[in-house]
């Protein structure tokens, strides 16, 4: 008995304990489960525990993918010259990857969401109905997430839907697999969707001191990317199709437009942001909607790019951070939607085939690009302070004020900057840096575009839950608000396929939402290998531009498609069942 009471408190539920730990005791002399969910304040504070246990998306992750080079590249213990290396074994793995291993943290959120749930069934009517319901519908809805944010990292994992008992036999339990749990997360998320969309049950709309709960439009998104990673190549077993995406993408961004989601597209200041797309990512979500009618969730927290990953010559800089690729400058289309670059003639990505009919010139490389990637992207020239436009300009030649370098970690290491959410304003005394949304409509559009284009094909219009709408529709949708033109009709498949998947790459840059594509599409292997920077010499006033690689990276391999699961669980599990759970190709 001794041993499951252990592997209880440290295995799958992650720990017993939480930062609440008055509120998730069994009955010591202090207080019980029965106390707890008959008192109206304990029963929402045991709720709002269960908030906060899935990783939060930063910046960083877009080093780990062929968006970008980080500068801490040339030490031989930071996280990602290891990752380069390929280097990682399965207990090293939380030390070295982009947010450590949350296996722990979130089956911890789960016991807590599976707690909640089963007892505001009994709870005494201290509460109305539709407040029960409406917490009951949150705790459903964070459960799903969590959920979520295991299978996009291991793959299909053990389903626990209820409180487990202190004498639970762990030794009977199952990995199941990732369709299975994209089963379990839809019927939590339709649990939730059941109960009434009002204002005291489960609703669409953010109230005063509401920001950052649960609300009807996250379970629609949660249900979105859940279906539409079932279906991708990674995890498609014929459980699901992309049929069954379309429908489901299809009734959760209509349901979203029909309650007043819209892309954002306020035009800023010429002071303040170059775009809509640019301002966007600047500002803050917690305005209760009035304004940011696009975030779904915000998800991750204020990030200080101005230090962690600015340019020199802002004072209080650390570091350089990611350094956007080569790669990714090449995948901005011209301002006319024709891609400058089509593919290349040599392995190693130096050198590319132009595209005549773009306009691309590429003595002249930054002229005439996707709006977005002025957004996006600090490159050589570029103007920094937007309220002094004919000031000083990015020098990331060699020798400039920003120039590349190969060993500071305060210099770029790839010839670019990452300019999305900062603020040029951004410093020691003004943090004014933005954030990554986990959840936002545009994503909406695209997982609907991707699985229409799957299912009917680019241009045929799909009537279905409440939305009447084609792929290339979708996607053009998106690409109008950054000023970019539409999709043209009749293309192939393939050739939308191959399109498609750059928009998504541009739209969603340093997003964390490449790292997770290029697995779920099956071509890491692809992508994350040959990574591309931009060396300028400036000679009088003539810039010479000269491709360069860096060395291979290593962490491109079939096992780096999942997170491996925490050795010392797997190594109980071994115990427990005789049976081995680590993620292939981890088997250190």
């Amino acid at each position: 008995m001794r041993k499951y009471r252990k592997f209880i408190i440290i295995i799958i539920a992650g720990t017993f304990f939480s930062c609440n730990k008055q509120l998730d005791l069994p009955t010591d002399g202090r207080i019980s489960m029965e106390q707890i969910f008959s008192d109206y304040n304990r029963t929402r504070g045991y709720l709002n525990s269960c908030y906060g246990f899935s990783p939060t998306p930063y910046m960083d992750r877009s080093s780990y993918t062929d968006e970008a080079q980080d500068a801490d590249d040339n030490s031989s213990e930071s996280n990602y010259a290891i990752w380069y290396s390929g280097s990682i074994t399965s207990a090293s793995y939380p030390r070295y990857s982009a947010d450590g291993s949350p296996w722990s943290k979130l089956y911890e959120g789960i016991r807590k969401c599976n707690v909640f749930i089963e007892n505001i069934k009994t709870a005494t009517a201290f509460a109305t109905d539709a407040e029960k319901g409406a917490w009951t519908a949150q705790a459903h809805t964070l459960r799903a997430l969590y959920y979520l944010q295991l299978i996009k990292r291991y793959g299909g994992v053990p389903i626990f839907e209820k409180p487990l008992d202190i004498n639970h036999d762990f030794s009977k339990d199952k990995k199941s697999s990732f369709s299975d749990v994209v089963k379990l997360i839809q019927a939590d998320c339709d649990k939730a969707l059941s109960y009434p969309a009002t204002r005291e049950g489960f609703s669409w709309n953010i109230y005063d001191n509401q920001y950052g709960i649960m609300t009807r439009a996250v379970a629609y998104a949660i249900k979105s990317q859940s279906i539409t990673y079932a279906a991708s190549p990674l995890w498609s077993d014929g459980t699901y199709t992309w049929a069954d995406a379309t429908a489901i993408n299809a009734e959760a961004l209509a349901q979203c437009l029909a309650n007043d989601y819209k892309l954002f597209n306020q035009t800023p200041g010429a002071d303040i942001a170059q775009n809509a797309y640019a301002y966007y990512n600047l500002i803050g979500s917690n305005d209760q909607r009035s304004t940011d009618k696009e975030t779904i969730y915000q998800g991750g927290t204020k990030m200080q790019v101005w230090k962690w990953a600015g340019m020199p010559t802002t004072p209080g800089l650390e570091r350089t951070g990611p350094c956007p690729s080569q790669d990714l400058v090449d995948s901005y289309e011209m301002a006319n939607g024709e891609a400058p670059i089509t593919s290349y003639t040599d392995a190693n990505k130096l050198v590319p085939v132009l595209n005549a009919a773009s306009g691309y010139d590429p003595n002249n490389p930054y002229n005439g690009r996707d709006p977005r990637f002025y957004a996006s992207i600090y490159y050589n020239g570029a103007v920094r302070n937007l309220n002094d436009p004919n000031g000083k300009k990015i020098e990331s030649f060699v020798g400039g004020t920003e120039g590349i370098s190969e060993t500071d970690r305060k210099h770029t290491r790839t010839g670019y900057y990452l300019r999305k959410f900062n603020n040029y304003k951004s410093g020691i005394n003004n943090d004014a840096d933005g954030s990554i949304r986990l959840f936002r409509l545009a994503e909406l559009y695209l997982n609907f575009a991707e699985s229409a284009y799957q299912s009917a094909g680019p241009d045929v219009s799909v009537s279905s839950g409440g939305l009447t709408m084609s792929a290339r529709e979708a996607v053009s949708i998106v690409r109008a608000r950054a000023g970019m033109p539409a999709f043209s009709s009749g293309m192939s498949k393939e050739a939308f396929e191959k399109k498609y998947r750059n928009e998504r790459r541009v739209e969603f840059a340093f997003e964390e939402h490449r790292f997770f594509d290029v697995r779920r599409w099956k071509i890491l292997d692809q992508t994350d290998k040959i990574v591309t920077g931009i060396r300028i010499t400036k000679t009088g006033s003539n810039l010479t531009y000269s491709r360069f690689k860096f060395a291979d990276r290593n962490a491109w391999s079939t096992k780096y498609l999942l997170y491996p699961i925490d050795q010392a669980e797997v190594d109980k599990m071994i115990n427990l069942t005789g049976q081995n759970w680590q993620n292939p190709g981890w088997l250190d």
